[in-house]
């Protein structure tokens, strides 16, 4: 599985992978860019492996061909001449340094739009088999038009092409993969795989201690809703703002929430928050990023965490919550149910974009429910640590990972 063929010594090679993301420790945002960080952890020892990120003034300067930065990746950063241009064209800068940092590889992997036309170049110019991973589709999330402007037309259209002339296409999900075959109808439906995100059950796991909670004014003798995420229209954030009017009292709301796609959403949170905040009490928001160790202890004592995503292709953060033992309420859409059992692992409410009242009636009904019965939500919080030891390790992943790069090796 992990190799090639015979090399020259008569011994056999490992593949040579160009791993092409945005994002990669330390500047990772989204479950795209956790997906990447565990994948290339066990790729290291499965493959020989080349990971290609973005750089950042964090990292130096990369120099003027993208050069490198940890010893672990090589970062390139938008052409200079491109700073005050709309991000789509930055990220097409980044993908031509990419692409000829490829040279030598057997085989381009790209992430998101961000790298995907990256390796789309490079398998023209390198002539090797191009692996596109989709973790979103840009054609299912038009409020990107928000944040992208013009650029918007720009990302949909490097990620048609692609997907469309990808060698082999992985869906994260079941339902990732349906998404793709009816967005993109050219994709031949034998290339789409699917291969679900997976989750470190060590690194992600029940933590009893709770300075985090205490650090952050989270009183351990309430019962308190838990939601980690960006403030984007994706993450349904907005919702889940209106949803928690309807909280029972003694539950609190804690938001790990940052990273606004535009101001126009930033200033709609805000306004939600704050009227949430003048009408009750337990209204907690930490705006920042935190250590992956604080955002375990979080997860661990949370009564429920909730997913209000009105679009969402798997849902990596579900899985860290039932990695940590806590029951999950999320909106069943996309890949969630594929993660969470409903009536066993957590709760599911439909959301149906032409009535978005009744979702958030519905969603703030199971929280209550949840957060009501400690005894159901442990429950559930016990299998939903099972079924992620199970189902969805990173060692798995990177095996069936590797079945498809060696399945476009062989018919190349």
């Amino acid at each position: 599985m992990t190799m090639r063929g015979p090399a020259d010594d008569g011994g056999l090679t490992l593949v040579k992978v160009g791993l092409l993301t945005r994002e990669y420790p330390p500047d990772v945002y989204g479950g795209a860019g956790v997906h990447v960080e565990f994948l290339a952890r066990e790729l290291r020892a499965l493959t020989d492996l080349d990971v290609h990120c973005w750089g950042s003034r964090d990292h130096g300067d990369p120099g003027p061909a993208g050069g490198t930065g940890a010893a672990d990746a090589a970062r390139h950063r938008a052409w200079g001449a491109l700073d005050a241009a709309n991000d789509a064209l930055r990220t097409l800068s980044v993908d031509l340094s990419m692409a000829a940092a490829l040279a030598g590889r057997d085989l381009a992997h790209s992430h998101t739009w961000y790298a995907n036309l990256a390796g789309h170049l490079g398998k023209l110019l390198h002539g090797i088999p191009h692996v596109v991973t989709s973790h979103s589709l840009e054609p299912l999330r038009p409020w990107k038009a928000e944040q992208l402007g013009g650029g918007y037309a720009v990302s949909s259209w490097a990620e048609r092409t692609a997907v469309e002339a990808a060698d082999a296409v992985v869906a994260v999900s079941a339902a990732m993969r349906e998404d793709i075959l009816a967005c993109y109808p050219a994709v031949d439906p034998a290339k789409v795989r699917v291969v679900h995100n997976g989750i470190d059950t060590e690194l992600y796991r029940p933590d009893p201690d709770t300075g985090a909670l205490a650090r952050h004014g989270v009183d351990p003798r309430r019962p308190y809703v838990l939601f980690v995420g960006r403030i984007t229209r994706q993450k349904g954030v907005p919702h889940l703002l209106r949803a928690a009017r309807n909280l029972e009292r003694g539950i609190q709301l804690v938001l790990c929430a940052g990273a606004p796609d535009t101001p126009e959403i930033d200033r709609e949170f805000r306004a939600l928050f704050e009227e949430l905040r003048r009408a009750r009490d337990g209204v907690h928001w930490i705006p920042r990023m935190l250590p992956r160790p604080e955002v375990v202890q979080l997860l661990t004592h949370a009564a429920v965490f909730v997913c209000p995503s009105v679009y969402e292709p798997l849902g990596i953060v579900n899985l860290e919550a039932m990695a940590c033992g806590t029951a999950v309420v999320a909106s069943r859409v996309g890949g969630i149910p594929e993660v969470v059992a409903d009536g066993t692992t957590g709760l599911l409410a439909p959301y149906d974009p032409g009535d978005e009242e009744r979702f958030e009636h519905d969603l703030g009904l199971l929280l209550n429910r949840l957060a009501g019965d400690p005894r159901r939500a442990a429950a559930m919080g016990a299998a939903g640590r099972h079924r992620a030891e199970r189902e969805f390790t990173w060692t798995a992943v990177a095996r069936r990972t590797v079945e498809v790069y060696e399945d476009v090796l062989k018919a190349a």
